[in-house]
This record gives structure tokens, sequence and C-alpha cells, in this order.
């Protein structure tokens, strides 16, 4: 996840909640997506992406028994700038062992023996510097007929960006499908909607206990829901990013 404060004047209307192009997206089944026997690879740039971009998806595909690859590309170690609360040291102790994400997991009911787990411990928020490694490190975790979910290539956050591109060319090198989930994007003005390819937007619906387990999820992530009033330090994910989680679907670019 990025800084609230990136999200300066983007207030509602979002196209999350606003654009009229969201009724008419064609659903998508789970199966359709992966077909079975196939392993899903999901990438998220940084600790809490996994939730917020394909919470429901981790979920039903654990359901499933679906094989399932998640790759940690960085740690957030360079999330809290300056935070008496978030010190270095502190983040070192919840991010290098990562204890929110295993708790973020364990809320969705993901089993740990149900998922292979790869950290990257790639530099945050310099990604783009680093971008041709990182495709060669995700090419060497993934095989032909493999199912890719990775953050939008046009995200509007630089990692999320790079993060989308190095998976985009390591899938197609190795012969797996690859997919988009937008995380960012959501929260751009309403006037922006057309910028989105509403054409490849495909609606995977969640029930409401599925969607309640990827906001119990999120709420593992402490070091990023709490702001610090004494140093001005705003909520990594802000309450607005809550409630879109509470939609019940995802929406993935195919």
């Amino acid at each position: 996840m990025k800084p609230a404060s990136r999200l300066q004047g983007r207030h509602h209307p979002q196209i999350w909640n606003s654009a009229p192009q969201l009724a008419d997206i064609p659903i998508i089944s789970t199966q359709t997506l992966i077909p079975a026997g196939a392993r899903a690879v999901i990438l998220a740039p940084h600790p809490g992406d996994e939730v917020g971009a394909c919470g429901g998806l981790l979920q039903l595909l654990s359901n499933l028994d679906q094989p399932m690859l998640l790759i940690s590309v960085t740690d957030g170690t360079l999330s809290h700038p300056g935070s008496p609360l978030w010190s270095d040291e502190r983040l070192r102790t919840f991010r290098p062992h990562p204890q929110e994400s295993v708790d973020a997991l364990h809320r969705l009911g993901v089993p740990s023996h149900g998922l292979q787990w790869v950290r990257g411990g790639f530099p945050e928020k310099s990604l783009a510097e680093h971008e041709a490694q990182l495709t060669a490190f995700i090419g060497h975790y993934l095989k032909p007929g493999d199912v890719v979910f990775s953050t939008w290539r046009l995200d509007g956050d630089s990692d999320h960006d790079t993060v989308g591109r190095a998976g985009a060319l390591a899938a197609e090198t190795v012969g797996a499908a690859f997919n988009e989930l937008p995380v960012w994007a959501w929260h751009w003005p309403v006037r922006e909607q057309n910028r989105l390819p509403w054409h490849r937007a495909r609606k995977l619906r969640l029930d409401v206990w599925t969607t309640a387990r990827k906001r119990h999820a999120m709420h593992a992530y402490a070091s990023q829901l709490s702001s610090e009033p004494t140093t001005g330090i705003s909520p990594l994910v802000p309450r607005v990013i809550l409630d879109r989680m509470g939609m019940p679907y995802e929406i993935v670019f195919i």
C-alpha cells in the first residue's frame, strides 16, 4: 500500500463508487479464471496488496484447493520514514518476520500449507530502478500454464506499475496467462473513468462472508492503519480503502 497523503484531493466521487461502467462488467467464475490444475501466482508489490487487490480471490482459490504462489516483492520497510511509533527497528521486527502478513492470510482462512510464499526483499519505492532484475526474479518462479495476477501496469503508483510490467513480461516469456488488478486506480476521480480498460474488466463475485474476511484480514496490518497525531503522519491505508473492500466483488483485467 502507499501513504494516504498521496490521495490528497481524491475525495468522493471516485471511480470505485461512481463509475456507471461498474454495473455492466461481465461476471467471471474462479474456475474460468484459473482452469482446474493450474497454479495461481499473485504478485504483491507491498505488504497488504495481496489482500487489498485480491483477498477475495485468495479465499475462493483456497476453498477449491487450487495451487497458489504468493510473491511478496518488497517488505514495506520504507513505509514510515521518521515515525517514532514505527521505528526502523520495530518495522524490522514486523516486516522481515512478516507477522502482519501471516496474520492476514490466517484471517482470510488460507492455510500455510496451501500456499507457497516467496519474498523478494526488493527495495520499496524504487522498483523501477530494478525492473530487469525483478522481471528475471519473477520469471524464475513461473512455469508454463500458470495464471498470474499482478497490480495493473497503469495503476498510478510507481511500484505497482513496475510490478505489473515485470510480471507481464515474465509471464509472456514463460507462457503463463497474465491478469491485472487495479488497486489505486479505483480512487481516481470519476472524471478519469475512461482511462480504465473496461473492455478487459471482469467481475468476480464475493459473498458476504468472503467480503467480511477480506476486511478483517486488512485490519491485520496495524502498522498501516494507525495515524500519529503528534507527528502528522496519516494512516497508510485510509478509511476509503477499507470502504471499497466492502464491495461484494473484485475486478480483474484479463
